[in-house]
């Protein structure tokens, strides 16, 4: 409200010094002050609506589905059972003492995962890593589901997408994936599981979540987050994978959703390296008119995420990831700003479009002659979103990254709709298009609370989010985010994948 504040006092000072000298103040002013190109009435422009008023009511005026919309869509291919806790209450009921933090690829015992939780409470980071004894695994999970509180989820990103996706009742959603009773029973009936994929047992991941302020020992949270872990071999080995894609022949999707791939991290590069090319040629056996859309998560293994920059992001049409998995990219891959260990705070606008265009110009079909498929990334941070795709092969854009801000918004507070007191504006209103010259300087208009610019031939959409205050649930928000941004995205027909 400050900032707010500040520009009406200002106004006010040089309105009232100019109205002195000139009655005809009014028109001679508004050829000056520079008003947006929206119908605002009178009454909005003297009320005290916050930004966060403003940016909420411009979002149910400007999001609108596109014209054509997918009737069926495919997303496969890890599923799981969410087990989801306080973090530190539970290292505390396993009798660990807080210490120093300590990044883990691979979680072997009780210390290592207290190590590398702390390491990213105390950064308010997401990260997910495979826990290798099967023995400490399950012994933790039996203290996890007994902990106070405890919470059992739909869970696995595929999984949690296809939920997401079948709260829209005239769209039908095929899963594959390990669904095993207890998932299935929570499953949206709308939700179509081929019998191969049914087992008889369930694959359960442990969300160690945090509230933002949380302290344990010297650590304390800047902002709520959460921490996975898990021992599972069938989404850590993509078992389900060919059944997915024999299953498309039948089902005969618009879209297909992928992900899944991060879990195959943990299993050792020999069967990392084996399987990766595996799924390549599975997936190119996908018609190349459907678009295929992959939703990453975290990873620590640089080899790994190149090779997947180099062998799946091509044969993709669509991406989604958040500001860790972005930066990890670049740093694998040796791209802008590379050099940085991590953010620091909200990520700078300017670093992550630059990072975003080097995807599209190396492995994406920026350039027309590329092979490549991939012409869209939705990028998502806690802060704010920004969609980049390549002219001529997406529409509807501006609203689609609208609604993944939206729903980010309402679904971290536990709620349908977004509640304005229980939120709050974090993104930046000034920022540039690049970190280096030459670049624009860009701002941000609350009542048409989409910013949009160009660099080449792809065009950026950045959207703030109304940053929930009190989250209650964060496990999940980037795969509602990717889902929702989809629902609302539509194919431009004239080019084929």
């Amino acid at each position: 409200m400050w900032r707010k504040a500040s520009v009406a006092v200002l106004l006010a000072l040089a309105v009232g010094y100019f109205y002195h000298g000139s009655p005809d103040l009014p028109a001679q002013i508004l050829q000056y002050v520079s008003l947006p190109n929206f119908q605002i009435s009178s009454e909005s422009l003297n009320s005290q609506d916050s930004l966060e008023q403003v940016i909420s009511a411009a979002w149910e005026a400007l999001i609108s589905l596109p014209t054509r919309q997918w009737s069926k869509v495919a997303v496969g291919v890890n599923a799981c059972v969410d087990v989801v806790v306080s973090g530190v209450g539970l290292l505390q009921a396993l009798a660990v003492d807080p210490g120093t933090g300590l990044d883990h690829e691979v979680l072997h015992s009780k210390e290592d995962l207290k190590e590398a939780f702390i390491h990213y409470m105390g950064r308010g980071a997401a990260a997910e890593r495979f826990f290798s004894d099967k023995e400490a695994f399950q012994r933790i999970a039996r203290a996890a589901a007994e902990y106070p509180g405890a919470k059992l989820y739909v869970g696995g990103n595929a999984a949690l997408i296809g939920q997401k996706l079948a709260t829209y009742s005239e769209l039908m959603v095929l899963l594959c994936g390990p669904v095993g009773p207890k998932l299935h029973e929570m499953l949206d009936e709308q939700i179509v599981v081929p019998p191969e994929s049914l087992q008889e047992t369930d694959e359960f991941h442990l969300i160690l979540e945090y509230k933002a302020g949380e302290q344990w020992g010297s650590t304390q949270a800047p902002q709520a987050n959460r921490f996975i872990f898990s021992h599972d071999v069938s989404n850590g080995e993509m078992s389900s994978l060919e059944t997915f894609v024999a299953s498309l022949e039948e089902f005969q999707p618009e879209l297909v959703v992928l992900s899944g791939l991060h879990m195959m991290e943990g299993q050792g590069r020999e069967l990392w390296e084996e399987r990766l090319k595996e799924a390549v040629l599975a997936i190119s056996d996908i018609r190349k008119d459907i678009p295929i859309h992959l939703e990453l998560a975290s990873m620590t293994d640089k080899d790994y995420m190149n090779s997947i920059m180099q062998e799946f992001m091509p044969i993709v049409s669509s991406i989604g990831l958040n500001e860790q998995e972005l930066l990890f990219l670049s740093q694998a891959g040796e791209g802008p700003h590379a050099e940085l260990t991590s953010w620091k705070g909200i990520p700078d606008v300017d670093r992550v479009s630059d990072i975003l265009l080097w995807i599209l110009e190396q492995h994406g079909r920026s350039d027309p002659s590329s092979e490549a498929d991939l012409t869209r990334i939705h990028f998502h941070t806690l802060a704010y979103h920004i969609l980049a795709t390549v002219d001529g092969y997406w529409g509807n854009q501006a609203a689609a990254v609208m609604a993944g801000a939206r729903v980010a918004s309402s679904q971290a507070c536990g709620l349908q709709v977004v509640d304005i007191s229980k939120v709050e504006l974090k993104a930046p209103l000034e920022f540039y298009s690049s970190h280096t010259e030459p670049r624009e300087q860009l701002s941000l208009n609350p009542t048409e609370p989409v910013t949009v610019w160009r660099r080449g031939n792809v065009t950026f959409h950045f959207t703030p989010v109304l940053v929930c205050k009190r989250p209650l649930r964060t496990v999940g928000l980037g795969d509602a985010i990717s889902a929702e941004g989809l629902v609302y995205s539509e194919l431009k027909t004239q080019q084929p994948f």
